[in-house]
């Protein structure tokens, strides 16, 4: 089905943006995890709306519902299936917006598939709120990952045309976490005041703006992933792009290393502390063939400007087919980007750990050998 992914760890996501209530399956889970809800609901509180003027005022808890899968605290084997029913929608603003598709949404696109029998109510299944139950099951998967050593983290590296500070080469975990408490998810302060002066200014013309979010995951042993259509990069960017406004995805250097030499785009290895290999630079983004190094894996995200804008825009009646003036109401974010900084760590938390449970190489007894 289109609405899940994950091969060891299958996470699928259900409901619409004004049903009832929204929420994740996630089947495969290891049994006997811990699972803390209040770190699970400071994590939802970060993508949470209705908190500034930076974000759709629409206000919804988002506590989420655990109904199965869960036992005295613990993964207990069982599908873990939790919920968030909605309590803040406001279906009218959409009401005349099934003749006359809005840019920029899938609007057409689900009309044409499924003959407009879609409910497109506040985007339904397309919406940006779908990312809530995202956000549950990538919570849970952070909380397991970092029983392991590993943490992901990200930080708005661009939003407006204002950037932040470049992550370092080694990102630790204080680091991630101080960002993350963060009102706008920056390594420099000074930056995040220009972001938020920017989003409110498009705004105030009431238009909107998009980002990018840069994302790490550090602690990761070298040796995960396939080659070619198995590997690190493959998983993650199919999974990335399952959210609603992601229109890019880059591992490490990305397209700047289209750009350069092959003498500044490799990385020169070294040993560090303890024997282990590690490179002096990362333009490869702790991936190389597909198959982790060891580094951190380093991704950027391209989210575009949120298409629901308070400016008039030209669409077509599908009824008429005539070209129409359309101006939308509603409660709408003038950027996204901002939020969407823990769901790419969600996203990237669920696909590394279903990473960590690839089954590893058969070696056939005397390989070693034989291959000297």
């Amino acid at each position: 089905m289109s609405s899940e992914f994950g091969i060891n760890i299958r996470f699928s996501v259900f409901g619409q943006s004004h049903g009832r209530a929204i929420g994740v399956l996630i089947d495969g889970l290891p049994a006997g995890e811990p699972i803390d809800m209040e770190e699970l609901a400071a994590f939802m509180e970060r993508r949470r709306p209705g908190k500034s003027r930076l974000s759709t005022a629409r206000n919804e808890a988002d506590q989420p519902l655990i109904l199965s899968g869960v036992r005295e605290g613990r993964t207990c084997g069982s599908p873990l299936c939790a919920m968030i029913e909605n309590a803040d929608a406001r279906s009218e603003d959409y009401g005349k917006l099934s003749d006359t598709p809005r840019p920029g949404h899938a609007d057409y696109t689900a009309w044409a598939k499924w003959d407009g029998a879609a409910d497109m109510r506040g985007g339904g299944h397309f919406s940006g709120r779908l990312t809530a139950p995202l956000c549950i099951a990538g919570g849970i998967a952070k909380q397991i990952l970092s029983r392991r050593g590993i943490w992901v983290g990200a930080h708005l590296a661009e939003a407006a045309g204002q950037t932040d500070a470049p992550l370092p080469l080694r990102p630790s975990a204080a680091l991630l976490a101080a960002v993350a408490g963060r009102e706008v998810p920056v390594l420099d302060e000074g930056a995040g005041a220009r972001m938020k002066e920017a989003i409110l200014k498009a705004a105030d013309e009431g238009d909107s703006v998009g980002g990018i979010v840069e994302c790490a995951a550090i602690g990761l042993p070298a040796g995960l992933g396939e080659p070619m259509f198995g590997g690190v990069e493959n998983r993650l960017a199919a999974a990335l792009f399952g959210i609603p406004a992601v229109k890019g995805v880059e591992f490490g250097a990305g397209f700047a290393a289209a750009r350069m030499r092959g003498s500044q785009d490799n990385d020169p290895f070294e040993v560090g502390e303890g024997g282990k290999i590690r490179t002096t630079s990362n333009n490869a983004g702790g991936i190389l063939g597909g198959i982790t190094t060891g580094m951190p894996l380093i991704l950027r995200a391209a989210v575009k400007p949120t298409p629901s804008i308070f400016q008039p825009q030209r669409t077509v009646s599908l009824s008429r087919r005539e070209v129409a003036e359309l101006r939308i109401a509603g409660r709408h974010d003038p950027c996204i980007a901002h939020r969407a900084v823990p769901v790419i760590e969600a996203v990237t938390a669920c696909v590394l750990l279903d990473l960590l449970h690839d089954k590893p190489p058969v070696l056939r007894p005397g390989a070693a050998d034989d291959d000297t």
